[in-house]
């Protein structure tokens, strides 16, 4: 047995009675027999609906809101117009400040300023009595605009002489920022071969939740306080971004998530429709509720992002060894930054990618458009950067001569390296990528897919394989939001949680992370069940979050990776308060020292006498309703509800340095696939699929399997179907499902998997967080793709649907790429 399987072996057997097992999710039962409650569906006595009116154009200056039609349908309670907005509100915080001669933008929830800068932004907010009534008074509402200029090229943006998207900033460049680590020019004037490409370019698609977003407010007047029911991904975040801009104490908007069909971090964006319909509810008095359909999701519920790669040049030397990387990035973010510009600091979590780079210099710039604006979105900003890193590489590989297996191989961060400090201070905790690749090729069938390629020539049909590598970076680091404004108030990184011993002996847990498909209900109990020696059935966990329960911190909340590290860790902090509380009662009673009590079976009891024990109930039954009993130094500790906080153990970086550590753990996903594309028609078939992925000790190996193959599908379906295009009008192209294909079942073939296990010597449980691995798919297919071409047509773009794959066989893009010696 090798050195990896025998960590692996250890890894997989050090758990408990039930963490590391595929214990049956607790969620689904509900979920199966239609029982979970989303966002649409909680009843609320007096319901009104409310519906935006949207503007038709990219880029337009109100002249005219006409409600008066709108108030005569029969049910109609009240709107809200941008100037309502403007006097009630201000603008919603920014990340960046403005860049030099300029004012910041701003951004409100309705049409800052009466223009609007997208085609679907909210104009206006109509309340009705009924859903329908809400949209007949909506469709009455007269809009009258002076169409301005409009952009939807991050290219064209930053000419001199280009329309500017918010007039106030003076430029189109949001955000602006130089990374340089390294010695990227000594690399580039002594490699042995220095590989160039003009431009390549990653598209914009999004991660299309089942579920769009669903809003309920009510406004309670006597207390002034908000209630908003639906998903959000943030809860504390969006309380403090809708207080700044409302006015409002934080302490009176309280936030409630229940079953969320999904987020992928977009619901991240909850409050800036959630601030109009509170601002709508409180003015009308009645609580409101806002359905997104999916055309609005489409507009405005968040984008990934669109990233244009110029000036690209790699430093590789005779054996393959690759020095370092150089290029330009424009980053078009659509009309409003928001939680923007972050991305341009959270790629440097990854930048390294999978490699051993020792150079490596970025010029980023942060670009408005008037597209709709981006959210954070599955593989948030690394996704960019990997898929360039990988593309590189492949090009590299093909253009030199060297096998794009072993090529990798050779650049990977070996084994022995780990912990891995990159380029820029960040610290890869653990890995064995080798052996990955090893067995996602095995899963393919490598050698057996070589001789099918070669069967295949001509045929009219044409066979490629191509890998992906990508990693899965998992609890951020705030500080690095520094490195975009160094004035910012945030470092490090906290999560909460709270175990309690309710009155009847029964044991209930909350996380201030919330749930939208990960599964954490059934990890939350799988550690708590162990901990306390009861049963994986006997812990109830809370559905949702809720911002009232105590249980979260300022970064409370589902993103980036961090729940099985951040969540787990929190709940794992309180459980082991909850069990120093009940040693104590238990001690006190049965007249031990607190160190002798186990807890097992449900019982306290006495190490190695059996006959001295207590149940839980009875423990909760003394400390709840006979405190009296105990000693006083034992009742004045003993609550049986502990709460704990997990913080991530994070240094400050080096702002001047751009370097130190920016994230916690680092799951990687190795994928490797073969596809057959049709020389006539250009349609791509997958043949074979296989998937690694290594994310620590498992906690439930069935959830981590789910979340890969969710990863793998947006993947595959981002690289072939999906994207956000704008015609020269700057409307959206697929502002629906039946022009915006997400894969389904029948697009994709059967997906192969397999693990590898390297713990994380960081994290509690040995966990990383994962689930974020949408980036190997993307390139896998990339590469493939590139293969089957051959040299006959550069890959260059992200999004390879059967018409571009029909260019690249005719030479598409073919000169843009060079190897200057």
């Amino acid at each position: 047995m090798s050195t990896a399987q025998s960590v692996q072996q250890d890894a997989r057997t050090a758990t408990g009675a039930f963490t590391g097992r595929s214990m049956p999710r607790k969620e689904d039962d509900r979920l199966l027999k239609a029982q979970g409650e989303f966002g649409d569906d909680t009843p609320v006595a007096r319901l009104g609906y409310l519906v935006f009116v949207r503007s038709p154009h990219a880029h337009a200056r109100i002249t005219g809101i006409d409600v008066s039609a709108a108030s005569a349908v029969p049910g109609y309670l009240g709107c809200l117009l941008p100037e309502e907005a403007e006097a009630l509100t201000e603008p919603f915080m920014e990340i960046q400040g403005p860049m030099p001669g300029g004012e910041p933008e701003t951004d409100r929830c309705l049409a800052p300023g009466g223009v609007v800068r997208f085609v679907g932004e909210p104009v206006a907010a109509v309340a009705a009595e009924t859903r329908e009534a809400a949209r007949d008074a909506a469709a009455a509402v007269v809009v009258t605009y002076e169409p301005l200029a409009h952009l939807t090229d991050a290219r064209e943006a930053i000419a001199p002489d280009a329309p500017l998207v918010h007039e106030q900033t003076g430029t189109n460049v949001a955000w602006e920022g130089l990374y340089d680590w390294g010695d990227i020019d000594f690399a580039l004037d002594n490699a042995d071969h220095v590989v160039t490409a003009d431009e390549l370019h990653f598209h914009r698609f999004s991660s299309t939740p089942l579920e769009c977003m669903a809003i309920t407010v009510q406004h309670d007047a006597g207390t002034d306080t908000f209630t908003i029911t639906g998903g959000c991904a943030m809860p504390q975040i969006t309380i403090l971004m809708m207080a700044s801009a409302m006015r409002h104490p934080a302490e009176r908007i309280r936030v409630i998530s229940k079953d969320i069909g999904g987020s992928f971090g977009l619901k991240i964006g909850m409050y800036v429709p959630a601030t109009a319909v509170a601002l709508l509810a409180r003015k009308i008095g009645r609580p409101l509720r806002w359905t997104e359909t999916r055309t609005e999701h489409h507009y405005m519920g968040g984008h990934g992002n669109e990233r244009w790669f110029h000036n690209v040049r790699m430093a590789v030397q005779n054996d393959g060894t690759v020095l370092g990387l150089s290029y330009d990035a424009l980053d078009d973010v659509g009309a409003y930054t928001r939680y923007e510009p972050l991305g341009g600091a959270i790629w440097t979590q990854v930048a390294n990618a999978c490699y051993q780079l020792k150079h490596l210099k970025v010029h980023y710039r942060t670009v408005y458009t008037n597209k709709g604006p981006v959210h954070p979105n599955r593989g948030y900003s690394r996704l960019q950067h990997m898929w360039l890193v990988e593309r590189m590489m492949d090009i590299a590989a093909h253009r030199l001569g060297f096998d794009p297996v072993e090529f990798r191989r050779r650049n990977y961060v070996q084994p022995d390296q780990y912990p891995y400090t990159t380029v820029n201070g960040c610290v890869y905790d653990s890995g064995n990528l080798p052996l990955s690749l090893e067995k996602a090729l095995d899963l393919i069938d490598y050698d057996d897919a070589r001789r099918l390629q070669d069967r295949a020539r001509g045929t009219g049909k044409r066979i490629g394989i191509g890998i992906g590598s990508t990693l899965d970076s998992g609890t951020n680091n705030f500080a690095q939001a520094r490195l975009i404004n160094e004035h910012l108030p945030f470092a490090g990184n906290t999560e909460g949680g709270l175990v309690r011993l309710g009155a009847d002996g029964s044991v209930y847990a909350v996380t201030g992370g919330v749930a939208f498909g990960q599964g954490h209900e059934t990890t939350v109990a799988q550690v708590v069940a162990d901990l306390l020696g009861v049963g994986y059935d006997d812990v109830i966990v809370h559905r949702g979050g809720d911002s009232a329960l105590s249980a979260q911190t300022g970064f409370s909340g589902s993103y980036a990776s961090q729940f099985a590290v951040t969540g787990i860790g929190a709940v794992l902090n309180a459980a082991k308060k909850l069990v120093r509380e009940i040693q104590l009662v238990a001690a006190a009673v049965l007249g031990a020292e607190p160190e002798e009590i186990v807890l097992e079976g449900g019982l306290a009891k006495v190490r190695d006498d059996e006959e001295r024990a207590l149940p839980f109930d009875a423990i909760a039954g003394i400390v709840h309703f006979a405190p009296g009993t105990l000693p006083p130094e034992v009742a004045d500790e003993v609550g049986l509800v502990a709460r704990a906080v997990y913080r991530a153990p994070f240094d400050m970086p080096d702002l001047e340095r751009k370097y130190g550590n920016l994230t916690l753990t680092y799951a990687s996903q190795i994928h490797a696939c073969v596809l057959e594309i049709d020389e006539e028609t250009g349609e791509v078939r997958i043949l074979r699929y296989g998937m690694v992925d290594d994310c620590g000790t498992p906690i439930n190996p069935m959830v981590i399997e789910g979340q890969v193959h969710g990863a793998t599908v947006h993947g595959i379906s981002a690289a072939l179907f999906e994207h956000f295009g704008y015609d020269a009008d700057g409307q959206l192209t697929a502002a629906n499902f039946y022009d915006y294909h997400a894969a389904t079942a029948y697009d994709l073939p059967s997906l192969r998997y397999d693990s590898v296990v390297s713990p994380s010597p960081f994290t509690p449980v040995g966990a990383k967080g994962m689930g974020e691995g949408g980036g190997a798919p993307l390139h896998a297919i990339c590469a493939a793709v590139q293969d089957a071409v051959g040299d006959r047509g550069l890959v260059l773009d992200s999004f390879n649907p059967p018409e571009r794959i029909l260019s690249l066989l005719r030479g598409r893009d073919n000169d843009k790429v060079k190897v200057e010696r």
